[in-house]
């Protein structure tokens, strides 16, 4: 096997020095970036500190954001997956051991070259059609340019100015709980590229190790435009992008793996003038909350900027998110477009779509959230269910398939939304994992609602058809658990309950009604939980009521 041969970097301010730095960790090889002294990426920048003057400390921050606007637009990068990397026969396993899943060509040896793996067009092509975007039938791969330890080429293969698709479009519905409404933001681009490696950084900070297993990932990056005004609108995109994502099958989208990332390139202005302001982007962030929140505080401190005068505080750079203290913090100056010096991939050929190759993708598309959504509102359900039942591909599908079988369209929302996802928090299960089918949910559904069962049973059912499987046939039929429906014997309960109480009797007949719920529950607990409880409550009522 080949030795794996690394550039370590050896940091001696000002100046940078090349040192082949080479170590070898329980069979598993590291390249190592080492440095005089403790630092990270991000020590050494000094982060903007905001001079509030006496005057503003009058005027609230409210008051001080109502003078302006945000302009918001986000570059998320989808991690497919393929089997593969995109150039090379590779496979890549999240949490795999270092360097464990890497050869010439994802390490950039010299004479190694790329061939393209087709499932990451494919994938591009499924996802452009999703976002409503019109596709390049010719595009092609370019070189970026640009010094990285993580990047063993020296250069990312990526898309510049042909990109696979552009010109679309996502919609999606804000939740109940901020303000709802319906929103649609533009979308610049979807181009293919691959993915870096890792720094692994160490404890103390003295040195960094370079993980190359990512390097080579595919990659979709979607540029939205700025069409986000708010840190909400922006982490809902974020979010309808990973359901969208997850629906069409070509990423998991799980943020904690590294699968979706978003970077936010945000600017302000005064609110009437047209031009935008200077860009600044934020990195590191992996949730959507934090997206959230990243965006709110960035907009405060370009706006108390602003609205001090110390608007040549503000520089187009790199900001990193510190989700402990809650701020932004300068990364790196933010490079333009001719620092990464574009220029057509020479190792590899165009991609060219044919009007039959587009048209059966399009035709294998599933139904999208978008369309999901609208459609259960046409069902008469409510936004805030629609946007429940929608939000998870595996629980849409199940709901789908339940009222497929005939289920109540609400009171199988109901219970997927309320008992089921509840044992599935406890469980912390997804509800493809439990044993409960839609057949049967249907089936529970429509005993309790056709009178067989009570609602009380039909909990007891579920819980264990959710555990351990089984038909609700089998379960009624096995524990004796059909409904009590006949009036006579409902009554004989009511009767001997009554009689058994006579002070309780004494105190409801004296003014204290709410003893009703007592006796229910007394002849409940006589019939084992099968009197039907409408029947009960009205021959209990009348028992109650009637003259001594």
């Amino acid at each position: 096997m080949a030795s794996l041969l690394c550039r370590g970097i050896l940091t001696y301010p000002p100046l940078l020095n090349y040192a082949a730095l080479l170590r070898r960790k329980s069979h598993v090889f590291y390249c190592t970036m080492s440095t005089t002294e403790a630092q990270t990426a991000t020590q050494g920048s000094q982060s903007t500190q905001i001079k509030i003057s006496p005057h503003r400390k009058k005027k609230g921050l409210d008051d001080v954001l109502k003078d302006y606007e945000a302009i918001i637009g986000i570059e998320t990068h989808v991690q497919l997956s393929t089997l593969t990397k995109a150039f090379c026969s590779c496979p890549y396993n999240y949490g795999s051991q270092p360097n464990t899943n890497i050869c010439p060509v994802c390490m950039g040896l010299p004479g190694a070259l790329p061939v393209v793996n087709s499932k990451v067009i494919e994938c591009a092509v499924k996802l452009g059609l999703a976002l409503n975007c019109k596709l390049n039938l010719k595009s092609k791969f370019d070189r970026k340019q640009y010094f990285y330890p993580d990047l063993p080429k020296g250069y990312q293969i990526s898309q510049f100015d042909v990109p696979i698709a552009y010109g679309g479009h996502i919609d999606l519905d804000l939740p109940v709980e901020f303000g709802g409404g319906h929103r649609r933001f533009g979308i610049t681009r979807v181009h293919m590229e691959e993915d870096a490696g890792k720094l692994l950084h160490s404890g103390n900070g003295s040195y960094s190790q370079v993980d190359l297993n990512r390097a080579g990932v595919p990659l979709l990056e979607i540029v939205s435009e700025p069409d986000m005004r708010n840190g909400i609108e922006a982490a809902e995109y974020a979010a309808e992008v990973q359901r969208l994502v997850r629906y069409l099958g070509v990423s998991n989208g799980n943020m904690q793996e590294g699968s979706l990332r978003c970077d936010v390139n945000i600017s302000i202005r005064p609110i009437g003038q047209v031009k935008f302001g200077t860009k600044v982007e934020i990195k590191n962030l992996n949730s959507f909350s934090s997206v959230n929140r990243a965006i709110d505080f960035e907009i405060a401190r370009q706006a108390l900027l602003l609205s001090e005068g110390q608007d040549d505080q503000i520089v187009q750079e790199t900001r990193l998110w510190e989700e402990g203290s809650q701020k932004t913090v300068t990364m790196r100056k933010k490079e333009g477009l001719s620092d990464y010096r574009y220029f057509p991939e020479p190792d590899l050929p165009g991609v060219t779509l044919t009007k039959e190759y587009v048209d059966s993708i399009r035709n294998s598309l599933p139904e999208l959230p978008e369309m999901k959504r609208r459609r259960y509102e046409e069902l008469g359900l409510s936004m805030q269910d629609v946007l429940f039942l929608a939000n998870d591909v595996n629980v849409a599908e199940f709901f789908d398939e339940t009222i497929a079988k005939g289920a109540d369209v609400k009171l199988a929302a109901n219970w997927i939304m309320g008992d089921i996802v509840a044992y599935l928090k406890n469980e912390k299960l997804s509800i493809d994992e439990i044993k409960l089918t839609p057949q049967e949910l249907a089936e529970l559904i429509a005993s309790i609602k056709g009178g067989t069962i009570s609602g009380k049973i039909g909990k007891e059912i579920l819980f264990e058809l959710v555990a351990k499987g089984g038909t609700v046939k089998g379960m009624i039929e096995e524990k004796d658990l059909v409904q009590i429906a006949d009036p006579a014997e409902i009554e004989k309960m009511v009767d001997k309950v009554l009689l058994d109480n006579p002070k309780q009797l004494e105190q409801y007949r004296g003014g204290k009604t709410k003893l009703q719920g007592y006796f229910a529950g007394q002849v409940m607990k006589a019939s084992k939980g099968k009197a039907n409880p409408g029947l009960l409550n009205k021959i209990l009522l009348k028992k109650l009521n009637a003259k001594s």
